[in-house]
Formats: C-alpha cells, sequence, structure tokens
C-alpha cells in the first residue's frame, strides 16, 4: 500500500505564491508517475501537473502552464507543487497521486493512488 499526505494549502491573495508538498510513504518503488489534480466547489476534479519519478519528465494543464511548477525530491519521496501568481479560478482542493504506470500522466485513470487533499483558496 502506499500512503499519500498533502501539506501547504492555505488562503493567499491574488498575485500570491503557495507551494504544496506530498510525502509518500508505503510500497513506492513500483510507482513512477505523480501528479497533482484539483477540484473546485461544483465542479469535476481536473489535471494540474504531472511527473515522472525516474526522468523528471513533466506536463502541465494550460491554465496553469507557466505559473505552477511540478518537482520532486527523489530521496526523501517528496513531490510539490510551486504555485506563482495565483488567482481566484485556482481555489480548490489540490489531490496528489501516484501511479504504478510510466509517467507522466494527465489522466485520472492512470493513478492508483490519491491524498486526501489540501485546501487552497485564493482571494481577490
Amino acid at each position: 500500500q502506499v500512503q499519500l499526505v498533502e501539506s501547504g494549502g492555505g488562503l493567499v491573495q491574488a498575485g500570491g505564491s503557495l507551494r504544496l508538498s506530498c510525502a509518500a510513504s508505503g510500497r513506492t518503488f513500483k510507482s513512477d508517475a505523480m501528479g497533482w489534480f484539483r477540484q473546485a466547489p461544483g465542479k469535476e476534479r481536473e489535471f494540474v501537473a504531472a511527473l515522472s519519478w525516474r526522468t523528471g519528465g513533466t506536463l502541465y494543464a494550460d491554465s496553469v502552464k507557466g505559473r505552477f511548477v511540478i518537482s520532486r525530491e527523489n530521496d526523501r519521496n517528496l513531490v510539490y507543487l510551486q504555485m506563482n501568481t495565483l488567482k481566484p479560478e485556482d481555489t480548490a482542493v489540490y489531490h496528489c497521486a501516484m501511479g504504478n504506470r510510466r509517467g507522466p500522466i494527465t489522466y485520472e485513470g492512470g493513478y492508483d493512488y490519491w491524498g486526501q487533499g489540501t485546501q487552497v483558496t485564493v482571494s481577490s
């Protein structure tokens, strides 16, 4: 089993920055795909960013490209999402996910494990 715990969410003004962290524990050695998704109130969960543990390759949603950066710290099993120039429409619960398939992966079905999420609220 794999456990994922997100942290770093909070309230920030538009234009500000936050860094989310995702700590992975358990049987992570089979996993390569790592991703961040978000779900705003009344909306479906959507892809934000993804990477491959092995290669470091990354993919981003168009809505966050140029503002968000996903990165990893392999020896500590940590994945980060640096969020800059935040907008009110970035307000959502952010979830990290891990999958055993080769990453990066943009679709939810490619992931096997999910964290509980951390709330990000951007005020205008």
